[in-house]
């Protein structure tokens, strides 16, 4: 049995769907996620239990009888650790015999603010004895192409701020990286391997050039130093504590924490990952831009 924790996310979701397009049994898949109403995984014959990281308490009866669990950060980004923490020690009490973790590309040398609880986790697993394996995820392209919002802002304006300056980012989509997860999951001896899972890299400025031509509207990259792009952040309505990390994440680009030449990826999909082009494409339409 594979469980998938936080299987209501984008990422978690994608993974389920990956399983069962890859032929894993709909009652061999665990979708644990906080609110098991919030899903109809159900209804297509995944197992869906309850599984919250700040209640230690669910997660002895999600994780029962797993043989491999796929643990997902939640969002609440100053907690990520100790209910990382709480969640291993679940997995372990419940006898899974691999742990499977959603990490960040470079965890070793990143210097990024939002990485340092996954370099805490990923000690914290090595340490514990479990078999691991760590799927470190590069940027989500679908962040930078508007998830986050913004991007109507920046195509009515012209511009598309940030503080990456001509940072290499290996960003891939999550379709894809949730993809390669699911051969992971279903591929045997995996146990101490480590991926790093990044795209063909682009920068700010192709992004830029990519929605540009995608909407037929003029769209140019402006990089700011990170104070001044927290600020114009702030004063676009995010909190002062989201806005410092989305601008220390830009900057990290900068610092290359984002790029990395590995051909893990397209090595576990059997294929190049999807283009930027194709990604940023269906995030404007999904976001009514295109």
């Amino acid at each position: 049995m594979i469980t998938i924790t936080a299987a209501t996310g984008r990422y978690g979701r994608l993974v389920v769907e990956a399983l069962l397009r890859r032929g894993v049994p709909a009652n061999e898949i665990v979708a644990a996620v906080r609110s098991p109403e919030a899903t109809d995984l159900a209804a297509r014959g995944v197992q869906v239990r309850e599984a919250d990281y700040d209640r230690p308490e669910t997660l002895a009866s999600a994780f029962a009888g797993s043989d491999k669990i796929l643990l997902v950060p939640s969002a609440d980004f100053g907690q990520r650790y100790p209910q990382m923490v709480r969640a291993v020690e679940a997995a372990i009490d419940a006898g899974v015999g691999l742990i499977a973790y959603a990490s960040f590309v470079n965890t070793d040398t990143s210097t990024i603010r939002l990485g340092e609880a996954h370099k805490q986790t990923e000690a914290f697993i090595r340490e514990s004895g479990v078999p691991y394996v760590m799927l470190r995820n590069g940027a989500y392209i679908e962040v930078y192409a508007g998830d986050l919002g913004g991007m109507d802002y920046a195509l009515n304006s012209g511009m598309l701020i940030g503080s990456a300056g001509t940072g290499k980012i290996s960003g891939a989509s999550r379709e894809d990286l949730a993809e390669a997860a699911a051969v992971v999951l279903t591929s045997a001896n995996q146990a101490g391997k480590v991926y790093e899972l990044g795209g063909t890299a682009w920068t700010k400025a192709d992004l830029a050039a990519v929605v540009s031509q995608l909407t037929g509207k003029p769209l140019v990259y402006q990089d700011m130093p990170p104070e001044a792009y927290t600020q114009t952040l702030v004063a676009g309505g995010f909190p002062q504590f989201m806005a410092e990390i989305i601008a220390d994440a830009g900057f990290s680009a900068a610092r290359g924490d984002w790029y990395t030449e590995s051909t893990d990826l397209p090595r576990l999909l059997g294929r190049p990952s999807t283009p930027l082009i194709d990604v940023v494409a269906t995030t404007l339409k999904r976001n009514g831009l295109l």
